[in-house]
């Protein structure tokens, strides 16, 4: 597995772009974001929990229920979520873009991000569209990865190649997610594309199975959105033979699968709203893989937990407190914790208790952007990890007036 650049135009048969067409005020941020492939290819995606659903789910459920999709358009600025005429938009989205390039409507991914409530009008996005045709490129993933941002401050991108039935492959994602993230089913709007061959059947079992280890595991204010949707596009051009059953090609296929969503967890976490840390939970040493990913979760998952992060004060009780709550079925009494960061690693608990540690080595090491907390359940199997960022003062103001 091969780390590569690229983003969503890494695999072959991938054209993207992404401009500024009015939605949002600001000028200088793109808004409207196009993906195309050159041949129809196998789709999959997931979707929100939350029973409040972007108009945009419910349409590209309906597009792609056959499988098969061709093109993503994605705004931001709007959520077209809550709104009397969303449908209509989503399907005047996809319209537009079978009028300006051929493909069928039925065979388009539509996304909206942004703020809820507030109408989508279709004039930018219809006014945009000639110029957003004219500069697709195979090398346009990251004016894609740019436009699908709200509040992001990075784009996020991420690509790989790999080997399926001796045919090189390659598969790469861009990904939009800063707050309002806390997924049961999948998150913030994550695109992803491949040249491999694989049916659609397998194709949703590879992203159905992969989510519930990755974005299932991510959180950043606890707080689920009504537009998250996870896409997959594989348009076979890379010749492999087709995956259609389970097997070693389909294994190296979730390898690949996982290794993108987990560098896009990693990324997403990191940019947290207002977040000046990553945070990895990784709990080991579990009787069940469920008692695990419910620990780890739940600590990164703590406001007081991320609050004393932010401080970098290694308050070790905040998380035996998080997974005494969290439901886990463990021995307190075996519980470990330990920090680790580039500056090193500091034990501040084991067996359930206490032990002495430097408070001045402790603050070094949390005062890393990037921050791993190692939790030892016991000597079980199983074992899991969870991303998260650290709270600040400036959530509160991005989200204070998010709206206005």
């Amino acid at each position: 597995m091969k780390l590569i650049t690229g983003g969503v135009c890494a695999a072959k048969g991938y054209k993207a772009n992404g401009i500024h067409c009015g939605i949002r005020k600001n000028h200088s941020k793109k808004d409207l974001a196009l993906i195309v492939s050159d041949v129809p290819a196998s789709a999959a995606a997931v979707y929100t929990t939350n029973l409040v659903k972007g108009a945009p789910l419910t349409v590209t459920k309906q597009n792609i229920a056959n499988g098969i999709a061709q093109a993503v358009i994605c705004n931001s600025g709007n959520a077209n979520t809550c709104n009397w005429n969303g449908i209509q938009i989503a399907e005047e989205m996809c319209g537009l873009v079978s009028e300006k390039t051929g493909i069928s409507a039925a065979d388009v991914v539509v996304a909206s991000t942004g703020v809820i409530g507030q109408v989508l009008d279709i004039t930018p996005i219809a006014n945009g569209m000639d110029s957003l045709c004219a500069g697709l490129s195979y090398e346009g993933g990251m004016n894609a990865a740019q436009a699908i941002m709200t509040t992001d401050t990075v784009p996020k991108e991420i690509a790989v190649e790999f080997t399926l039935g001796g045919k090189q492959c390659r598969m790469g994602g861009i990904a939009k997610g800063s707050g309002m993230i806390h997924p049961n089913m999948a998150t913030m709007l994550v695109f992803i594309t491949t040249d491999a061959a694989i049916s659609p059947e397998m194709l949703r079992k590879a992203l159905s199975g992969d989510i519930a280890n990755t974005f299932n595991m991510l959180s950043i204010d606890g707080d689920t959105s009504t537009n998250d949707m996870v896409t997959v596009l594989a348009n076979g051009l890379a010749g492999n033979p087709c995956v259609t059953s389970e097997g070693d090609d389909f294994n190296t296929f979730m390898e690949a699968l996982n290794t993108i969503n987990v560098q896009l967890c990693r990324m997403i976490a990191g940019d947290g709203e207002g977040a000046t840390k990553l945070l990895e939970c990784t709990a080991t040493g579990a009787d069940t893989l469920e008692a695990a990913k419910t620990a780890a979760k739940s600590v990164i998952c703590s406001s007081l937990f991320k609050a004393a992060m932010f401080g970098a004060d290694a308050n070790w009780g905040r998380v035996l407190c998080a997974i005494g709550y969290s439901g886990a079925q463990v021995d307190v009494n075996k519980i470990g914790v330990s920090f680790r960061s580039a500056k090193g690693t500091v034990t501040v608990c084991e067996n359930g208790a206490g032990i002495p540690f430097s408070e001045e080595e402790a603050k070094e090491i949390l005062l890393q952007k990037e921050i791993e907390i190692l939790v030892t359940l016991g000597d079980g199997p199983f074992g899991a990890s969870a991303w998260g960022c650290d709270l600040t003062y400036d959530y509160v103001k991005i989200n204070g007036d998010y709206r206005t």
